[in-house]
């Protein structure tokens, strides 16, 4: 899989318009002044959400929502020095890429949250049987198990999708991008070149099913409410992490608060009956310092990634020739 080859700079030819904001005495916009030449709040911007704090609370730290100045600083110089440490390969596995490739993020969140779940109180999903049974079955099939088609690779291994919403878990192309015109709120992410096109102008939904669903948004005050349903049936398609896939029965709900001149407060909600006894909700900043998160620094770049690409030939062709290994000598051959 090749990554970053060409720079992605002129985003969706929509003749958008960037705001100019002001400045406050100590050089910080006050978020009433990032606004739109049209006057909704500005969203724009290369933004990543790159985080080591988990989605789900480690059983560590249950009943501890959030660490001490100390914890977090320790956690923190870990992910340092393992992001630079390359890691030798397991027994008959023919290695991975290096460090090189990898650009994930040294940083908790900015208020030592011991997980992005904020609702249930537990930090955790609140799976229903059959969906921690899917889940597990997931997780516990990546990179292993029958590869006799293509269908037997994940989603993100097809180079497909890894699903909905905004990306903070990836170990590289952690950044998407915001556009915005009076209409539409348009999402690109980095990973998988994911596009989300949001209109903004009432219109009624469709009938066709999306893989990442179709979204609605509005303005409640300062902040951005984007509903998204009418997923498509992916449900029994493997993915890395199933409680992303898309399904009918899914709804998701995002908000996005611009609070100053890096920061997005933000967070999403998710309900599905068959996968969740509840909803529930994961809240995390979005911000331009991508220093600050701990990954590199820049624009977006192509994701070279696509279906049928050459790893999917050597998956299926390597899962051949073990089984040609594997088979026993014919009596009497030589």
């Amino acid at each position: 899989m090749i990554r970053h080859l060409f720079l992605a700079r002129g985003v969706l030819a929509l003749g958008l318009v960037a705001s100019v904001a002001s400045l406050d005495a100590g050089g910080q916009s006050r978020p009433s002044e990032l606004r739109t030449a049209w006057g909704d709040p500005d969203l724009q911007g290369t933004w990543t959400g790159a985080t080591i704090t988990p989605l789900e609370r480690p059983e560590r730290y249950a009943g501890k929502p959030v660490l001490t100045v100390e914890e977090a600083q320790a956690l923190e110089a870990r992910a340092r020095t393992q992001n630079v440490t390359e890691r030798a390969a397991a027994a008959g596995d023919p290695g991975t890429y290096n460090q090189v490739w990898f650009d994930p993020s040294s940083a908790v969140v900015p208020d030592r949250r011991t997980s992005l779940i904020v609702d249930p109180p537990d930090g955790r999903i609140p799976f229903t049987p059959a969906g921690k049974a899917h889940q597990s079955q997931s997780s516990a099939r990546y990179g292993v198990g029958a590869r006799d088609s293509h269908l037997d690779l994940d989603t993100g291994e097809r180079c497909l999708t890894d699903g909905v919403p905004i990306p903070y878990w990836s170990g590289y192309n952690n950044n998407f991008q915001i556009v915005q015109t009076r209409d539409a709120v348009v999402i690109i992410a980095e990973m998988f070149r994911d596009r989300r096109i949001i209109p903004l102008d009432g219109r009624p939904r469709t009938d066709i099913p999306q893989w990442l669903g179709e979204s609605r948004g509005r303005w409640e005050g300062n902040t951005l409410v984007v509903e998204t349903v009418n997923f498509a049936d992916k449900g029994s398609y493997w993915w890395a992490t199933s409680w992303r896939a898309a399904r009918p029965t899914l709804r998701m709900v995002e908000r996005f608060t611009r609070v100053d001149a890096e920061t997005i407060d933000y967070q999403f909600t998710i309900e599905d009956p068959k996968m969740f006894t509840r909803p529930w909700t994961a809240k995390f900043p979005l911000t331009t310092n991508q220093k600050a998160r701990g990954v590199t620094q820049g624009p977006l770049y192509e994701y070279a990634c696509h279906e049928g690409n050459h790893s999917i030939v050597n998956v299926l062709s390597g899962a051949r020739a073990q089984e040609a290994l594997a088979k026993p000598a014919k009596s009497g051959s030589k």
